[in-house]
């Protein structure tokens, strides 16, 4: 959804017009979550006591109110507030610049804007926060006056960023209304900064910013992450997170940490006045590592209620659920394995595009060290020590999954297809029930979990918010949860009990294509390590593990379809409708790529289940409509090919994807239809197969009719929030 970004600078010295290009460009690593405005805000030039102008020094003096010239101490004053260094003070008001539609549109107003203003691009400032955002909308149209920051009024006293829904804003904004504050925007985010400068005007003694912020936290209900600054703090920042994702990253060694040891912070920032001259500090704040890995790969995954303050180049992380407050709260320091190269479209024109072409190592990085293969013939081996499946993450856990009276996959979207196009596979070799639910769906049928049941939660960004709330609600009924994730130190795999990372690599296009056939490669090895103990399997395990390992090769081979994909698509331009069937594995695959196709080349496509075509759907066909048949080698090819027989009997305009040399379904065929051969390989994992020409397909498709391939109207990559009734 919404994408923040902070960067904070101490003793490091950049220009104003650096730091907007810090905030541009982690802007720009976010657009792949979808976005219809964008905003940021950054410090102005600041005035000393004396009147004169100057550049915004190293804040690392004690914050004071002003009356008259003379400080008071006072944290209620309305008076312009102060920074004290020992040699001078200043004030600071944030600029605030926002602006519909793309990221280029806020560079140009932004450059525009301060150039009119005479505001000087090149001031240096020794210690600045800066915050911006891009707003997907969920209360109130896109517009500028409803996109982020947001500020509690024109003296921008506060200024807030925020990813997330606040469910009870109304009722905060009846009583903020009622104490005379006015509201601009149609939004739920306006409520933040308001609420914050009401709670720090009927302060009876001074707090420290992210007590204040923990103050007005108390209040909020719903999901978010927010970035707050203020003028009243100037040179410090306040983060923090609740339902919503956020990381912070750290380029500093050594790194100094804020530990409150009193009820106030403000002796705290005493002592780190102290420091020794010269100790750089940055610090980044993103809604997803993909803003941060090119700065730091030294980062820290927030959880729920935490509270991050960025302050005299150091930094402390509180929490709001805590005992104390007051005590800063231990969480690990990560190293990020991604790379820069990961968010780059390398030499591809879009990153749909890369990432379709990715999948032949994709999958090979999802099966390293996982799966071991039947070496080559020339090696003496041990027959037991090959063909072997492990999984780290579930070693510990494969006993008790293997008792489960059933299991539960539980996913959204594409990951739900994965599920499907696996759930026989699961069944047959671990001869457990599958249910398989929309996490959406299970929440609102408030459906029966078992304290013996093993549920799955599968997501690529392991963020989604109604798999999220559907992990909470297993967890709170005893049953075993497992995730399957494509992000590491994510919500969903912090929360499972074990689980299986991906190993797709950082997938930015909207529309889902190599993590969803790695959480396929995931399900498939985790059915064949539940059925490892088996005797009776071994034969089918043997064939599908083999299978596993010819992938790489024959996705090669598919991916060789891509002119014959654009020919395609160059006949189906002008269409408006398109009809996919399926059926068994292949049901999935159906699913999947009507979902393409209708995401991001905007086309109304349906999957459906071919068993079911006499129950309605054969009403749509005749000669115009276009209609996609999967019917490769499995147990369901002869029914499939019944439905090919009966299609033609009504004139369909028909597109067979089968497999090579299948001369059954050529000879079935007439000389109009459009024939899409793929490798042929065990049934449980050709789905993995099928699905690559109609990815390919959707992409052309996409560009052939003019439309954006990796942002797609309406949608975003990260569903972090969730519809509220």
């Amino acid at each position: 959804m919404c994408g923040i970004f902070g960067y904070y600078n101490y003793k490091v010295t950049r220009d104003r017009k650096a730091i907007l290009e810090f905030l541009f460009t982690g802007l720009r690593r976010l657009e792949y979550r979808g976005y219809d405005s964008a905003g940021i805000s950054i410090d102005s030039d600041t005035i000393t006591q004396n009147g004169a102008s100057a550049a915004t020094g190293s804040a690392t003096g004690v914050v004071h109110n002003t009356t008259n010239g003379t400080t008071n101490g006072t944290a209620a004053s309305k008076s312009p507030v102060v920074v004290e260094d020992g040699s001078s003070t200043y004030t600071c008001t944030p600029i605030v610049i926002k602006s519909s539609g793309k990221i280029d549109a806020l560079v140009d107003q932004a450059y525009t804007e301060l150039r009119s203003g005479d505001v000087d691009l090149h001031t240096n400032f020794d210690s600045h926060a800066g915050i911006a955002h891009t707003r997907w909308a969920t209360h109130g149209q896109p517009s500028t006056i409803n996109c982020h920051p947001h500020v509690s009024d024109d003296k921008h006293e506060f200024v807030v960023v925020h990813n997330g829904i606040i469910t009870n804003y109304k009722p905060l904004k009846d009583f903020l209304v009622k104490q005379k504050m006015t509201f601009e925007s149609e939004t739920d985010t306006e409520v933040i900064p308001k609420l914050c400068m009401y709670v720090y005007n009927n302060l009876t003694e001074p707090l420290a910013f992210s007590e204040l912020i923990m103050e007005v936290m108390t209040q909020l209900e719903g999901a978010y992450a927010l970035l707050i600054k203020s003028s009243h703090y100037p040179g410090e920042l306040v983060a923090c997170k609740r339902g919503s994702p956020l990381i912070l990253g750290i380029k500093e060694t050594p790194v100094h940490h804020l530990k409150r040891t009193s009820s106030s912070l403000i002796s705290d920032l005493r002592e780190i006045r102290k420091r020794p001259a010269g100790e750089a500090f940055e610090a980044f704040v993103a809604s997803d590592a993909s803003a941060v890995v090119e700065h730091t790969k030294r980062v820290i995954v927030l959880e729920d209620n935490d509270v991050v303050h960025l302050c005299k180049g150091a930094y402390g992380i509180f929490n709001v659920g805590h005992s104390d407050r007051s005590l800063a709260v231990p969480r690990v320091l990560q190293t990020l394995e991604m790379e820069v190269n990961h968010i780059m479209k390398g030499g591809y024109n879009h990153f749909m595009q890369k990432e379709i072409h990715e999948q032949p190592e994709s999958i090979t990085e999802t099966m390293r060290g996982r799966v071991k293969f039947v070496p080559s013939p020339n090696k003496v081996v041990d027959p037991y020590q090959t063909r072997r499946i492990t999984l780290g993450g579930l070693s510990d856990h494969l006993s008790s999954i293997r008792r489960g009276r059933r299991m539960v996959f539980v996913a959204c979207g594409t990951s739900f297809h994965a599920c499907l196009a696996c759930r026989q596979t699961v069944e047959s070799l671990t001869d457990l029930p599958v249910n398989l639910e929309l996490a959406s769906d299970l929440l609102d049928r408030r459906s029966p979990i078992f304290r013996d049941d093993m549920c799955v939660f599968v997501s690529q960004s392991g963020e989604t918010a109604d798999t999220m709330h559907a992990l909470h609600y297993a967890k709170d009924r005893g049953a075993l949860c497992i995730g399957i994730t494509n992000t590491v130190g994510s919500a969903i795999a912090r929360h499972t009990d074990c689980g299986v990372h991906i190993n797709a690599g950082c997938e930015i296009g909207v529309a889902s294509t190599k993590a969803y056939t790695s959480q396929m490669v995931v399900i498939t090895m985790m059915a064949l390590a539940l059925s490892e103990d088996s005797i009776a399997k071994r034969p089918k395990r043997d064939a599908v593990i083999d299978a596993l390992g010819s992938l790489p090769a024959k996705l090669r081979r598919v991916l060789r379809l891509d002119a014959q994909m654009q020919q395609l698509a160059e006949e189906l331009k002008h269409e408006t409708s398109l009809l996919v069937f399926g059926r068994g594995y292949n049901y999935a695959t159906a699913l999947e790529a009507a979902l393409k196709v209708k995401e991001v080349a905007l086309m109304h496509s349906e999957g459906i289940l071919a068993g079911e075509m006499k129950h309605g759907p054969l009403a749509l066909v005749d000669e115009n409509m276009p209609i996609i048949v999967i019917a490769t080698r499995d147990r369901m090819h002869a029914k499939m090919q019944s439905v090919i027989q009966q299609l033609r009997a009504r004139s369909a305009r028909l597109i067979v994807l089968c497999n090579e040399g299948d001369d059954a379904i050529a000879d079935l065929c007439s000389p109009k239809c459009r024939l899409i051969q793929v490798p042929e390989v065990d049934e449980c994992v050709q789905a993995i197969v099928n699905i690559v020409p109609l990815q390919l397909l959707s992409y052309h498709l996409t560009l052939l009719r003019g439309h954006n391939v990796d942002q797609p109207r309406n949608l975003a990559k990260s569903v972090t929030v969730t519809e509220e009734g």
